[in-house]
Parts: structure tokens; C-alpha cells; sequence
């Protein structure tokens, strides 16, 4: 959606870029499990972005850290990167 938005400008579209980098990188997919979305009930209403939100569950359900550049996602109890 943010790409079609102009608001994620990639060299490829999504349905290429993102597999391709993944394979590139050998990052793995992390689908979104009912463990991550019960976390959604216990996240303070910090961010709005229903995306990030997903993100930042995922992160905590997971023990991951976040590769984000957002100031915003801070407030939450996760490990940042960037």
C-alpha cells in the first residue's frame, strides 16, 4: 500500500523487489500468527499505523528487533535498529 501510495518508492515493484531481496539477504517470511495478533489488545495507542502496529507485535511475540527508522515506535517495549 505504500508503495502504491508513493509514500515506499522501490527500484521494482513489491511483488518482485521483496521476494528477490529476501532470497538475496536470506531473510525468511514471518507470517502473522494468532500469537502476534493478540498482542494487538495489549499494545498502548501510541501509533495509529495499523501496519507498524502489526510489526511491532510480531517483534514483541517473537523476541525479534525492528529495522525501523521511526522515532515513533520507540515508545514500545521492542528493540530497535537502524
Amino acid at each position: 500500500m505504500k508503495h502504491d501510495l508513493g509514500r515506499l518508492p522501490l527500484p521494482d515493484a513489491p511483488q518482485v523487489f521483496v521476494p528477490e531481496q529476501r532470497r538475496r539477504h536470506g531473510f525468511l517470511s514471518l507470517p502473522f500468527d494468532e500469537a502476534s495478533a493478540l498482542q494487538l489488545r495489549r499494545l498502548p495507542r501510541l501509533h495509529k499505523d495499523p501496519f507498524d502496529r502489526i510489526l511491532i507485535c510480531q517483534t514483541i511475540e517473537h523476541g525479534l528487533t525492528l529495522l525501523t527508522p521511526d522515532d515513533r515506535i520507540t515508545q514500545y517495549p521492542v528493540r530497535i535498529s537502524w
